[in-house]
């Protein structure tokens, strides 16, 4: 019962709290609501007093507002009044400094007024075009843009100059000590001319519908991108009269100052370091395994005689070079002068001249080599070769400097290319059919190397150090043409080798028909022999036996059989002589000449007297004809002299032997002449015609 009553009493403490709570509640309720109402009368009383004021203050602010416009609007038609009545006064305002010019008034104030003068001329176009005031503008403006585009020309007359030849070869071998980010590029013009030559083409092009100023800016730089080239092309000729090394100094001081590039000192190149362009002499081929004066009269491989570097091509390949190098500079300063839109058109044009400069000299250098082929003069065709790598080479970079220009443009080199080209490979397709139809008889006497033959591998030779080119000529200029996208190092290397290949399977065969002609059927080895030696040994010494392996491994041996099936037939030119030592006719047996005292009849002994008599007539005949016979290669010769002993000597031994015992004569020093050591000393001194 405790527990009910305290709980009860604990309820009802709780329910007191909540009724003093609640009446807090609505004492708050009644005061907010008070204050409500309060509030809205205030703003009730708020509202009609802004509505009386915005029907006080509206009409005064839109009247406020009108006149301020009516006072811009005055403000603005005096300003055009005063703009429109400086237009009437601009010509006797500016006429006079127009016509001084931008040199003596200054390019930046000169085009203010122009700008201010085309103002004008533009609000006359609009309201009045048959006003005098139109007119006289449109005169003094027309004079304006003459003054603006002569200064223009005059800027670039006065400070152009052809680029003198030791810059230009400073830029073709910069110096190595400099990386290639660290090059200066070449400046043709002072910053200051160049910045005022851009802001007058920007705003001519910007104001006029037909820039005049292209004309003169493509007359001017082609001009000197031309003589640039002859000035370099005459200096290369002139250097090449004495040194090869190239020195100039510079003109003056002034010019030392306006070209000079990277270095600070005076260039000097090499033009052999620029195109690394020579030719293989044909003593290289000849000398080294023959000994020093065996040559025979009457051999014709001596009437041979190439010449030295053609230094004609070594200054065209310059040339070329150097074109590449111009044509860069000159559109890295284009870009700086002529606004974009006109840029690969105005380059375009700037450098056609040069181009046809080159194209027409290289023309004339595929019309010489016709010329040449034409009379079988092969070895000029050869100056075809280096031109071509170097196309070859700098046609990339060429592409992407004239990338933009039109298509004949662009395409000038790479028709250079292709007529070289052409023209390279049909003279080795002539060439080939030149050996084949080769109808001259005009063998050598000695049998020693055919002039055909030395002409032929020298020519070939000088086909090694551009197997590439040339390979890549036949591809693209033969008979089974291929695209150049479809020719690759590795095709254009087995082309040529196959060429080779072809080459001298015609050389052969010439060969093989002329040896015909000998009325010494011996000496037709001989000629065979040393030919085909000279041929192998030609290839080893030259490297090409490595690149024609690469077509046929078989080719080094073929020409070993062929040597040894040549020997085999000269041995023959011994059998008389043989025909005596192994008694063909009448031996005598071994068992009777074996006693000395042997009693011999008549018959017999004078059998003796004739083999040895022939025995002597035949060696001494075959020694008297065949000293005269040329064995160039020292090595083949020794050979062939140690082949003769080896040949003869025993058989001679034993048929000596057999016979200088017997009695068969009173006077056996009349039979038996030569000794064994007698014999083998002629043997040795067989082909030369100094024994």
């Amino acid at each position: 019962m405790d527990d009910i009553a305290m709980i009860k009493e604990d309820i009802d403490s709780k329910l007191e709290r909540e009724m003093t709570n609640l009446s807090l509640l609505k004492e708050t309720l009644n005061r907010s609501n008070t204050n409500t109402h309060n509030m809205l009368g205030i703003l009730n009383s708020f509202e009609s007093r802004l509505k009386k004021m915005e029907s006080t203050i509206v009409p005064v602010y839109n009247e406020t507002e009108n006149l301020r416009c009516r006072q811009e609007n005055l403000e603005k038609a005096m300003i055009t009044l005063e703009n429109v009545l400086g237009y009437y006064h601009v010509s006797q305002e500016i006429g006079m400094l127009i016509k001084e010019g931008p040199e003596s008034v200054g390019l930046d104030r000169y085009i203010g007024l122009m700008d201010k003068l085309l103002s004008a001329l533009n609000y006359f176009k609009k309201s009045s075009q048959n006003s005098f005031e139109f007119g006289e503008l449109f005169q003094l403006f027309d004079k304006g843009m003459q003054l603006l585009n002569g200064y223009f020309q005059t800027l670039l007359l006065r400070h152009g100059r052809p680029v003198p030849p030791v810059i230009i070869l400073d830029m073709l071998a910069p110096d190595e000590e400099l990386s290639e980010e660290s090059e200066m590029p070449l400046e043709h013009l002072p910053a200051k001319v160049i910045e005022d030559l851009g802001e007058i083409a920007r705003w001519l092009t910007a104001n006029t519908v037909e820039p005049p100023f292209t004309k003169e800016y493509v007359s001017c730089r082609s001009l000197i991108l031309t003589s640039s080239l002859k000035g370099l092309k005459e200096h290369l000729k002139s250097a090449s009269g004495g040194s090869i090394t190239v020195s100039v100094a510079p003109h003056s001081p002034a010019m030392v100052s306006k070209f000079r590039t990277a270095k600070d000192t005076p260039a000097r190149m090499n033009i052999k370091r620029i195109v690394q362009y020579t030719k293989k002499a044909s003593t290289g081929l000849l000398k080294s395994p023959f000994e020093p004066g065996h040559r025979r009269q009457g051999s014709n491989t001596d009437t041979y005689k190439e010449e030295g570097p053609d230094i004609d091509i070594e200054i065209y390949i310059t040339e070329l070079s150097a074109l590449q190098k111009l044509m860069q500079s000159e559109l890295q300063l284009l870009n700086r002068i002529i606004p974009e839109k006109l840029q690969r058109s105005t380059f375009d044009t700037v450098v056609q001249p040069g181009l046809e400069v080159v194209y027409q000299e290289g023309e004339a250098l595929a019309n010489n080599a016709k010329k040449s082929i034409g009379k079988h003069e092969f070895t000029a065709v050869v100056s075809i070769f280096p031109v071509v790598r170097h196309l070859r080479v700098i046609k990339p970079e060429t592409d992407r400097i004239l990338e933009g220009c039109q298509a004949p443009t662009r395409a000038k080199l790479a028709g250079l290319l292709s007529l070289l080209g052409s023209t390279g490979a049909k003279a080795m397709e002539e060439f080939v059919t030149t050996i084949k139809t080769d109808l001259q008889t005009n063998l050598p006497k000695d049998g020693t190397v055919h002039q055909l033959t030395s002409q032929t591998l020298i020519f070939l030779e000088q086909l090694r150090d551009y197997s590439d080119t040339v390979g890549a000529m036949l591809l693209m200029h033969g008979e089974q043409a291929v695209p150049t996208e479809a020719v690759d190092e590795k095709k254009s290397r087995m082309k040529l080798a196959d060429y080779i290949t072809k080459v001298l399977s015609s050389l052969g065969l010439s060969l093989s028909n002329k040896a015909e002609n000998y009325s010494d059927i011996h000496l037709r080895p001989i000629l065979m022999m040393n030919n085909y030696n000279y041929i192998i040994k030609s290839l080893k010494r030259s490297g090409l036996i490595d690149l024609v392996h690469q077509l046929n491994s078989k080719v080094e041996s073929y020409y070993e059989d062929q040597i040894r099936e040549q020997k085999r037939a000269y041995s023959l030119s011994w059998s008389k002589v043989m025909h005596y030592l192994l008694e063909v006719n009448e031996p005598m047996s071994m068992q009777r000449t074996m006693n000395p005292d042997t009693k011999l009849k008549e018959k017999e002994r004078q059998n003796i007297k004739d083999k040895f008599s022939g025995f002597n007539k035949e060696l001494e005949d075959i020694f008297r004809i065949q000293k005269g016979y040329a064995i160039p290669d020292t090595e083949l010769r020794a050979q062939l002299k140690k082949d003769n002993v080896e040949y003869i000597l025993p058989s001679y031994k034993i048929f000596l032997e057999k016979y200088q015992r017997l009695s068969f004569t009173k006077n056996p020093e009349k039979y038996i002449k030569y000794k064994v050591e007698d014999v083998e000393a002629i043997l040795n001194k067989f082909f030369d015609a100094a024994a």
